[in-house]
């Protein structure tokens, strides 16, 4: 059977570009084949989304000529060294690979590899996803329309030089978690004033998504709308004053920092 599509690993984040974004775009899921080697997720990948699995590597390299890198970058060069002689020109991978570089991704897989390098996030799997791309020098403008094309399924996409994937690592793809963390303090805070725990949870995730959505759709400065709300001598003006005086924005800097030394670190 012809396929069109090949995933290098089946975990979480694949299973979201398989579901948020390749069977939105109209994709065959029996012409997708997906690389896993155990056997009860390779069960449950094929009863849920009708796609093909295999537990070796080599039959995606050998028969999909467009192919998603979702392993751990730690599996990096084991995979590698089982499917780089299946790779040719002919071969466009997308590779998701937190941290690794292009220059990395070329010497494991072979230099004649059409390669596209994408930082996504967690929201794909809710079709709110940012997926960063950046092309390798010898992929075409087809190839990064293609790859644009499939995760626009799964939310927005933009193209970014390399040497800004430690910072949109640090936002983007670790910003999920960071935000999440800011609705939890929300939440937390609304118990503390006497709110129910699941109405408190729900204010701030309704509250977070509303805001989002309104500074998407309204193209609003971020000042302006802030001084919008908070008027003054009002609710929203009294936890502002509280903020800016507090180091809220630095920690937030150093959090970002942090996460991008360490993408850095794990692409050395």
């Amino acid at each position: 059977m012809k396929t069109t599509l090949g995933f290098f690993g089946a975990g979480k984040m694949a299973e979201g570009i398989l579901a948020a974004a390749a069977l939105q775009k109209g994709f065959d899921p029996s012409a997708i084949l997906m690389a896993e080697k155990i056997p009860a997720r390779a069960r449950e990948l094929e009863k849920r989304y009708g796609v093909r699995t295999t537990p070796d590597a080599r039959e995606v390299a050998k028969t999909a000529r467009t192919i998603f890198l979702a392993v751990r970058p730690q599996d990096l060069a084991a995979l590698s060294a089982d499917v780089k002689p299946f790779l040719t020109k002919k071969t466009l991978v997308v590779s998701i690979a937190a941290g690794k570089s292009i220059a990395t991704l070329k010497k494991a897989l072979g230099r004649e590899v059409r390669l596209v390098r994408v930082m996504p996030n967690l929201a794909l799997r809710a079709r709110e996803g940012m997926c960063v791309l950046c092309p390798a020098a010898n992929a075409t403008q087809a190839d990064v329309r293609r790859v644009a094309g499939i995760l626009s399924g799964a939310g927005r996409t933009t193209v970014l030089p390399e040497r800004n994937f430690d910072a949109v690592t640090a936002l983007s793809g670790s910003g999920p978690a960071f935000f999440a963390f800011m609705e939890q303090a929300m939440a937390e805070g609304g118990r503390a004033l006497g709110l129910p725990e699941d109405a408190a949870r729900m204010l701030a995730e309704q509250t977070m998504l509303g805001t989002a959505a309104y500074l998407r759709q309204s193209g609003a400065g971020l000042d302006a709308f802030i001084s919008g709300v908070a008027t003054p001598g009002g609710t929203t003006a009294a936890g502002m004053d509280v903020m800016r005086a507090s180091d809220f924005k630095s920690v937030v800097a150093a959090t970002l920092k942090a996460a991008a030394d360490r993408s850095r670190a794990l692409g050395r």
